[in-house]
């Protein structure tokens, strides 16, 4: 058994102070730090005084460190598993994108045996878990392609969400396309794929057709959609005014912040943080590749040649930073954007995304700016500053 002791630990509705947190694979709970069990303990983690945090969850990532989960190669995926983790993940979701449906089912096919080898030792795995993968289209609407291609769009088909239902996670689509919303109701039916909109030019009479149907999530809210308006609601708000889970990119470059805290007040449990990081992620400005299409990165910028926003350089733990510079919310209620938040979300919650007794151990722990420190995955330190 081991044991963090002397950190402002985070748990769902608060902060832990003056105990020790002991864990092996899993969480086993509190005690005294003057407890037996502390001094028996194998090794005794001193937080002094840090963030001890649940490892955050990426669930939208398409890239890191010049790796795409698009380029179908197993190390690549590798390398952005052993990269994420350096900043406090310790599950993610390698993201697809509109490419070639072959292409999609590839990397698919990849991921089923990676998600595998994942649960293994750090001597088999170094990066942060793969829990399944998010499918961003390839049922999404043209006009709201954003940086996808549009030849690789398809319609909406529930035999392929059911026939992959054991990989994907969450998939993107457009509610608002022909027949799309049989297709919905069937894979909600017959699957426990999050089924999210995005990539949708629909109304908002149509967006609540969708969740009628059995849409329950939002793709990076704002982007890519209908905005709201005072006459004219849109996807947004259709987002804002129902029980759907909504994920947003805090990079203060797709959102402005000012409507950070208004979105959190809004969605309460229902925010998710997310990257959509690209293969920029990680690496200097210059001129990078998304879906097949050249990308130009500057600063937090990303963009096609035409000035489209291709995805982003962020990472998780940056936008708890640029989301506790930008609210009045509590810490704990902050990471949870990032952990529990997605956790609940992916019905992973049981045994991820927060510090509680039984489930995995998997902690980061942060200085006050979020600055990775030491990432814990189910016991073993898989990064240490």
């Amino acid at each position: 058994m081991k044991a963090i002791i002397n950190g402002h630990c985070v748990v769902p509705n608060g902060l832990v102070y003056g105990k020790a947190l002991l864990f092996d694979e899993k969480i086993v709970g509190w005690c005294d730090i003057y407890d037996n069990r502390v001094k028996e303990c194998e090794e005794i983690i001193d937080a002094n005084g840090k963030i001890v945090a649940p490892g955050l969850i990426d669930m939208h990532i398409h890239g890191y460190l010049g790796e795409d989960t698009s380029d179908c190669k197993p190390d690549g995926i590798k390398k952005m598993a052993e990269g994420v983790i350096k900043n406090g993940v310790t599950s993610f979701l390698p993201t697809t994108m509109t490419v070639a449906k072959a292409e999609i089912l590839k990397a698919f096919d990849i991921c089923r045996e990676l998600k595998k080898q994942s649960l293994g030792g750090k001597d088999e795995w170094c990066g942060a878990e793969i829990l399944g993968v998010h499918s961003e289209g390839p049922f999404i609407n043209p006009k709201k392609k954003g940086a996808q291609a549009e030849e690789n769009i398809l319609a909406c088909d529930a035999d392929f969400i059911r026939e992959n239902a054991d990989i994907i996670k969450v998939i993107t689509l457009a509610p608002e396309m022909p027949g799309a919303l049989g297709e919905i109701e069937r894979a909600a039916r017959e699957t426990k794929v999050l089924i999210s909109m995005g990539h949708t030019g629909a109304t908002y009479d149509e967006a609540m057709a969708g969740i009628n149907a059995g849409v329950s999530h939002v793709t990076h809210l704002f982007n890519a959609m209908t905005p709201l308006a005072h006459r004219d609601p849109g996807v947004v708000g259709a987002a804002l005014t129902s029980d759907v889970t909504c994920e947003m990119i805090c990079d203060k470059f797709h959102i402005n912040p000012v409507l950070f805290n208004m979105v959190a007040k809004l969605k309460g449990d229902k925010l998710c943080l997310i990257t959509d990081c690209t293969r920029a992620g990680g690496l200097p400005d210059g001129e990078y590749s998304l879906g097949g299409q050249k990308t130009y990165v500057k600063g937090i910028e990303c963009r096609l040649a035409d000035g489209t926003i291709a995805g982003s350089v962020l990472k998780l733990n940056d936008a708890l930073r640029n989301f506790r510079e930008n609210s009045d919310l509590s810490l704990w209620d902050i990471v949870n954007l990032a952990s529990l938040n997605p956790a609940r979300a992916l019905g992973v919650s049981d045994c991820k995304g927060s510090l509680e007794e039984g489930k995995d151990a998997d902690i980061a722990i942060f200085d006050n700016d979020f600055t990775p420190l030491r990432t814990i995955r189910r016991g073993v330190t898989y990064f240490e500053k």
